[in-house]
């Protein structure tokens, strides 16, 4: 498969791990594979225009009620949607409502844009993880039907050797480091054909076991920093998204210096 020289516009749809968690600027925004994508995208095609919906703690509902009809509104060339990982992460979770909801979304998509992208996220190693597995290849299971139905691409990070390893994880072991964005980007970019500018399954050298205590230090810091309040969040039925607007709410322009041109 080659690249389409046509595709000229992208409309990424989803959660934190489309919104670019924890891929920070210095700014104190957030990039992450999906702005680093439409650049590459962007320098083969003059006005390419990106917006990127997605918006961190959202649910696949919220991701259908708040983001589809919206991004289909905008018919772009490219459409992405990464969701219902959260909702398997959740003590109860309903699979038949996630697969009904996924199908939805990828329903109105599909006829929406000229390729719609889905995705199987990337998975960690780790016991706390291991529970909510079962869930996740359930969905993985519904995206691939669906990708089938529907002619949608699907981008397998689920199955990545590097990708699982927790260098590839910010500390709050939820979101990708700034490397792992970059090498899901590059798998995405592969996927609508680009041509390959590295690697994106090379794995990283040996790692250097870390000491006892400073394992308990970071375990400890995490307990603290983010899954404390993680859990708070659950319990009171709270999001992290709450109120918040997506960062490119609109299909505009995107400046090769990673910048979009707003429009008046």
């Amino acid at each position: 498969m080659q690249m389409n020289a046509k595709y000229t516009s992208l409309v990424a749809v989803g959660d934190s791990f489309t919104e670019g968690m924890s891929d920070l600027l210095p700014d104190g925004s957030y990039r992450g594979w999906a702005d680093l994508l439409a650049g590459r995208m962007a320098a083969q095609s003059p006005g390419f225009r990106y917006a990127n919906l997605a918006v961190r703690g959202k649910l696949i509902g919220q991701i259908v009620d708040e983001q589809v009809d919206v991004a289909a509104a905008m018919k772009a060339d490219v459409v992405t949607l990464v969701g219902g990982l959260n909702d398997t992460l959740r003590p109860k979770c309903d699979m038949v409502r996630v697969r009904d909801l996924l199908t939805e979304a990828v329903e109105r998509l599909a006829p929406s844009c000229e390729q719609l992208v889905l995705m199987h996220s990337p998975g960690r190693n780790g016991p706390v993880l291991q529970r909510f597995r079962p869930r996740m290849e359930e969905l993985y299971a519904c995206i691939d039907d669906l990708a089938a139905k529907h002619g949608a691409l699907v981008v397998d990070l689920y199955g990545s050797p590097v990708l699982a390893d927790q260098r590839m994880w910010d500390v709050d072991r939820l979101h990708p480091t700034a490397e792992g964005h970059r090498r899901i980007a590059e798998a995405v970019w592969q996927a609508l054909g680009g041509e390959a500018e590295s690697d994106w399954q090379a794995v990283l050298p040996p790692a250097v076991p870390p000491h006892w205590v400073a394992r308990r230090v970071a375990d400890a810091r995490f307990a603290k920093q983010h899954l404390g309040p993680w859990i708070g969040r659950r319990l009171t039925g709270r999001s992290s998204g709450d109120g918040r607007p997506p960062k490119r709410p609109e299909l505009v322009p995107y400046e090769q210096d990673g910048t979009s041109e707003r429009s008046s």
